[in-house]
């Protein structure tokens, strides 16, 4: 089957075991399809399973049941699974004694591509990223915005077919997070990469997604697909942002007060 990045995901199960304790599900009965150049967010309150669900689809937990399928190949029968997605975390997750361009050809020099292949990936991901000016740096010499740069920079280069994004953003001020949002969809847009987004901000996942999915509080379901159909760029103080603001806040606030009480 030709490689497009659609994901299917079917009766996902997954339980934490910490013995003696008895086991303790994260996620329950999660079904959920995610078409090839589609963007997804995950929205849910803290604790639902959002980020146990992208490691689980990126192959780094084993599921209790159910499975994952990559372009309706089990993942597990995936051979390459590790150059098809790629995951790009809170935590910056640079090496620390690397400049940029090294630490975004790092990826490629493990998995053995020649040296022409990393440097002409190398050249035009820092370029789409606009770090050019910052290929020397170190990590300690640049801002919030420009290292989580570098790793979606990093994470593209190997030309993935699904991009797993978890709350990326996070610890980013606001206006960096603005930028960095208005960034991210100008780089899908251009690469066409399936995107599935974990996120806590009801405004981010509207302002990013072409589908929010609402979880439940623990154990994490699915309880609600959102389809925003407002073109692009949003307009984050129009009557169509803040009409599906309510929608999804009407889904979560529920769901918010069982996690909490």
């Amino acid at each position: 089957m030709a490689r497009q990045g659609s994901l299917r995901i079917d009766d996902l199960g997954f339980a934490y075991v910490t013995p003696p304790s008895e086991p303790v599900m994260a996620l329950e009965r999660v079904d959920l399809d995610v078409e090839a150049g589609e963007f997804v967010c995950l929205l849910g309150p803290s604790g639902c399973g959002k980020s146990t669900l992208l490691f689980v689809v990126a192959g780094l937990l084993q599921p209790t049941r159910g499975k994952v399928f990559l372009d309706e190949t089990p993942l597990g029968a995936v051979d390459d699974l590790y150059e098809r997605i790629s995951v790009v975390f809170q935590e910056y997750a640079l090496f620390p004694w690397l400049n940029v361009r090294d630490n975004i050809e790092f990826p490629m020099k493990i998995r053995g591509w020649e040296s022409a292949r990393r440097r002409a990936q190398v050249e035009r991901f820092v370029d789409l990223v606009n770090l050019g000016r910052w290929v020397d740096k170190k990590p300690s010499q640049l801002s919030g915005g420009m290292k989580q740069r570098v790793g979606i920079a990093r994470a593209l280069a190997l030309d993935p077919e699904l991009l797993l994004m978890d709350e990326p953003f996070a610890a980013l001020d606001a206006q960096t997070r603005s930028l960095m949002q208005e960034e991210l969809l100008r780089i899908w847009q251009r690469e066409a990469k399936t995107v599935l987004f974990v996120t806590h901000s009801i405004p981010e996942a509207i302002y990013l997604a072409d589908r929010i999915v609402v979880m439940t509080s623990h154990p994490g379901r699915v309880k609600a697909h959102i389809e925003v159909k407002e073109p692009r760029p949003r307009d984050v103080t129009s009557a169509e942002f803040n009409r599906v603001q309510r929608e999804v806040l009407s889904l979560l606030r529920p769901e918010i007060d069982k996690a909490t009480s």
